[in-house]
């Protein structure tokens, strides 16, 4: 008799192959839809998601209660959790989708060459999109819409953790979609929570024609380096806020607030606090009582801990951490070009941020730190497809090719040359 691991391992890739043969039929025909069918089955998911609210609650409810047992940490849990709420901004993101013009057929260039050829660059979709993601239900919405609308289809492989949600989620979303005119398989889930699932999924090169990871640092870690489909990296984030010496304080204590602790559990909440020596001593101790009154762990360098004794010693592995909880380390810097070099060493490419109301000190940040999305005096919190105003995001990508920063529609279409002759031959 085979052994049992052995029978589930192959019904797991079976799962996997299966749901990937329908997504890749579906697939040819999403790429020809016309964009009042897509925006149709976009209006209809939406109005599924409200009318169906009390149900998806009730599955969320199941895997909050195993989270709980599970020992999960309150960042993660408040990831995994929905409410009416937050099911309604998910429906409102439905909603700025349909808005926002189609990419698909969009002509991006155009131009002849001596010889009479009119060659041109189209947009078209990718085909189909593989999205592994963790606690956080709101990326089946979010990945599903923004797929469809770029003409794709979408396979979904979520967290144990949120089986049950991702299920009651993908159920109304199929429903909504094929009434509305799409194809059976548009919108596929992997239901097998196993290893051996996921790893199916990243060397289903037969049918996948991107894979995108979305969460911690191990998942990614995992997908790139086992992965044999093509992988768009999304970046764990390791953020940071930088108070010049010329900050507006109050300012500086607003943002730095807001970017640890209005969501920590997030990509683009900030771990890093670096502030200039030359105010140091001033602002320093107001920072870090705002911090601990709202809960968050200091962890602080030398120099903080002499202004805030009762700070933790921040070890070097702090500098490097993304801790997605209420955690953060204080470092104080000599100036600008310290903070520009802590940023590039230490930093995931992901969201950073100054506080200053010096012109050429903005600039040369803005200008010098490598990272996908960089601010002058706001929160790195809206790093976020829908505060760009892309009705949503795949995810926030941290590389450099093809795409960078959230994830919209665009960056789920690639390019095709199209041709237009009257009989020319290459001598």
């Amino acid at each position: 008799m085979r052994p049992v691991e052995e029978v589930r391992e192959e019904t797991s890739v079976e799962e996997v192959k299966k749901k990937g043969r329908a997504a890749k039929a579906a697939s040819r025909i999403l790429a020809t839809l016309p964009t009042p069918v897509k925006d149709r089955a976009l209006a209809g998911m939406a109005e599924a998601l409200l009318q169906k609210q009390e149900e998806i609650l009730a599955a969320n409810r199941l895997d909050v209660e195993e989270g709980k047992a599970k020992g999960l940490s309150a960042a993660l849990l408040d990831r995994l959790t929905l409410n009416p709420a937050r099911i309604r901004s998910m429906a409102e993101g439905l909603k700025v989708l349909m808005a926002l013009p189609d990419p698909v057929g969009e002509v991006v260039a155009m131009w002849k060459r001596p010889n009479g050829l009119r060659i041109g660059q189209v947009r078209v979709p990718l085909g189909v999109i593989g999205i592994i993601y963790e606690a956080r239900p709101n990326v089946t919405v979010d990945a599903a819409a923004l797929a469809l609308k770029a003409g794709n289809a979408v396979i979904l492989k979520g967290g144990s953790e949120a089986i049950n949600s991702n299920k009651a989620i993908v159920k109304v979303l199929m429903e909504a979609a094929t009434a509305a005119g799409l194809p059976e398989g548009s919108i596929q889930l992997i239901e097998d929570t196993s290893r051996a699932a996921a790893t199916a999924l990243m060397k289903l090169n037969e049918y996948l024609d991107v894979l995108i990871p979305r969460g911690g640092a191990g998942l990614i870690k995992a997908v790139v380096e086992n992965a044999t489909v093509p992988v768009i990296e999304t970046g764990v984030g390791n953020c940071h806020v930088y108070v010049d010496g010329s900050a507006d304080q109050e300012m500086a204590r607003r943002i730095v607030i807001n970017a640890k602790c209005s969501r920590p559990g997030v990509c683009n909440a900030i771990e890093n606090l670096l502030v200039d020596e030359a105010i140091a001593e001033e602002f320093i101790p107001v920072i870090v009582r705002d911090l601990m009154a709202a809960g968050v762990e200091v962890r602080g360098c030398p120099r903080v801990r002499a202004l805030v004794p009762e700070v933790k010693v921040a070890t070097e592995e702090d500098w490097s951490t993304e801790y997605l909880d209420y955690i953060i380390a204080v470092k104080v810097v000599a100036g600008l070009d310290e903070a520009i070099q802590h940023i590039n060493t230490y930093g995931t490419h992901h969201s950073e941020a100054i506080v200053t109301e010096n012109y050429s000190h903005a600039q040369r940040f803005l200008e010098e730190v490598d990272a996908a999305a960089v601010y002058v005096n706001a929160s790195t919190r809206f790093t976020d497809g829908f505060e760009f105003g892309f009705g949503a995001e795949m995810g926030i990508s941290t590389q450099k090719l093809h795409a960078r920063g959230p994830m919209g529609l665009k960056e789920l279409t690639t390019i095709k040359y199209i041709i237009y002759g009257n009989g020319q031959v290459r001598e």
